[in-house]
């Protein structure tokens, strides 16, 4: 009887808990969802100009977003916003966000699916695919693919997706991290993957980075 006893007032116990628990999970978190959506959605209709509504920029010079990895769209975020990376236009966006609206932005386009520009030029295109896939081991170039994957995707967290993204922007950075505009280390931020790109950039000639951006505008993504 004690047993039964128990056994009801523990039941009872655990429904009131339950009922007073399932407000707060059916009226506060989709809620909290929402409002973050709204949030980001907001902010990425100012980044709609250079990046495109869904994350794929109409302007050659500027990248595509969508399907990039989300940590990795942050730290650039961050990196605009402390100067480690320098861009005048994206720092002042960036000043405006707080580290929360970074994370929102990155989180927003990550989720967007990720499209293939496509080579203008295939002969040239086609010199690149052995550096890509297999590097030149003689100048200490490692392959392409090792970090980015063999299909552009990149590696959450760390690298870019730079498959199907436009040739003009990838050549241009590149060359950032060839003259070392890109890649800098600073007090809070070492930069190691940066670094690491600016030395292997700097080993490229000006036919490989032209041939291997063609190259990864090619490839898809998905």
């Amino acid at each position: 009887m004690i047993s039964i006893r128990r056994s009801i007032a523990l039941a009872l116990l655990f429904a009131a808990a339950i009922g007073l628990a399932t407000p707060v999970l059916a009226e506060d978190k989709p809620a909290d969802a929402q409002g973050d959506a709204a949030k980001a959605q907001a902010a990425a209709a100012v980044c709609a100009g250079c990046h495109g509504a869904e994350g794929i920029s109409p302007i050659p010079t500027q990248p595509n977003l969508a399907g990039m990895p989300s940590a990795y769209l942050t730290k650039e975020l961050r990196h605009f916003k402390s100067g480690q990376r320098d861009d005048a236009i994206m720092k002042g966006f960036a000043a405006t966000l707080s580290d929360d609206d970074m994370k929102l932005l990155g989180a927003y386009f990550s989720a967007k699916p990720a499209g293939t520009i496509g080579s203008k030029d295939l002969k040239l295109a086609k010199t690149a695919e052995r550096l890509y896939r297999g590097g030149d081991a003689t100048r200490g170039i490692p392959a392409c693919a090792g970090c980015h994957s063999p299909s552009g995707a990149g590696i959450a967290a760390q690298y870019p997706r730079i498959g199907g993204q436009h040739a003009e922007y990838t050549l241009a950075q590149l060359n950032n991290f060839r003259s070392g505009k890109r890649g800098v280390a600073s007090k809070d931020d070492p930069n190691a993957n940066g670094k690491m790109m600016a030395t292997i950039a700097s080993r490229l000639t000006d036919a490989e980075v032209k041939a291997l951006a063609e190259y990864t505008a090619a490839l898809k993504a998905n």
